[in-house]
């Protein structure tokens, strides 16, 4: 379980963050939504100490995450390219993690070769750097390298961004199959309500730093989600 203990972050003096108390149990799939400068990349920062809290603290399996590095071991991510590794090949890239991971080669090959659908015949076997990838593809193997390992919390940040559309749709039924089967816990940011809507079990809305919806998801929680939003455009 991940809990959030009075967390905030400030940066000169100005608050971009602030959530009281928030617990996300082991296994579930958890959605994080909300404008530009809402929080969103904060929070997740803050989850994998790559920045440290103004106050308070976030606790993974009862580690405190930014006293301890003993999370490492059950948590993966994948925020954005920087993630990657360019000058390596997408192999050379999966067998890196998989050494951080305990996995030989073997291991990884038996691995990434369940996914060779979701790679399209356009990654492996092509001998070019991560550097070389298009953007999707860039991304296709940042996704499937923070599965290697089967690790417990799995952080992404934009995951549908510069998917084609069947890439996506593999993606939700990968996301899908990982919470039913392995009781993976998922936490997805996205600007893309339908995507993050159809993936996840609770979303949570981020505003200005704070907690605004808790949501459990339903066949109407895209309908609210886009309401909100679309009242919020019309104060604006």
């Amino acid at each position: 379980m991940i809990t959030v203990n009075n967390l905030s972050k400030s940066y000169n003096n100005i608050e971009v963050l602030n959530i009281a108390e928030l617990a996300i149990p082991k296994g579930q799939s958890f959605g994080l939504v909300g404008n530009n400068g809402a929080g969103k990349t904060t929070f997740f920062s803050l989850l994998l100490d790559l920045i440290r809290p103004t106050n308070g603290y976030i606790t993974s399996n009862g580690v405190r995450v930014d006293a301890s590095e003993d999370w490492k071991p059950f948590t993966s991510a994948f925020l954005d390219e920087s993630f990657l590794i360019g000058y390596l090949t997408p192999e050379e890239y999966f067998y890196f993690i998989g050494k951080l991971r305990g996995q030989n080669k073997s291991d990884v090959n038996a691995f990434i070769s369940q996914y060779e659908g979701f790679f399209n015949d356009e990654i492996l076997g092509k001998r070019k750097f991560l550097r070389d990838l298009s953007k999707g593809n860039q991304k296709k193997v940042g996704l499937i390298g923070a599965l290697i390992g089967a690790p417990e919390i799995v952080i992404l940040d934009e995951p549908f961004a510069n998917l084609d559309p069947t890439t996506q749709i593999r993606l939700k039924q990968l996301i899908k199959s990982e919470t039913e089967n392995t009781h993976t816990t998922f936490l997805i940011s996205s600007h893309d309500l339908l995507h993050v809507t159809e993936v996840s079990e609770r979303i949570v809305v981020l505003e200005k730093g704070q907690v605004i919806k808790d949501l459990h998801t339903n066949p109407e929680t895209l309908k609210e989600l886009e309401s909100y939003f679309s009242e919020a455009l019309d104060v604006n």
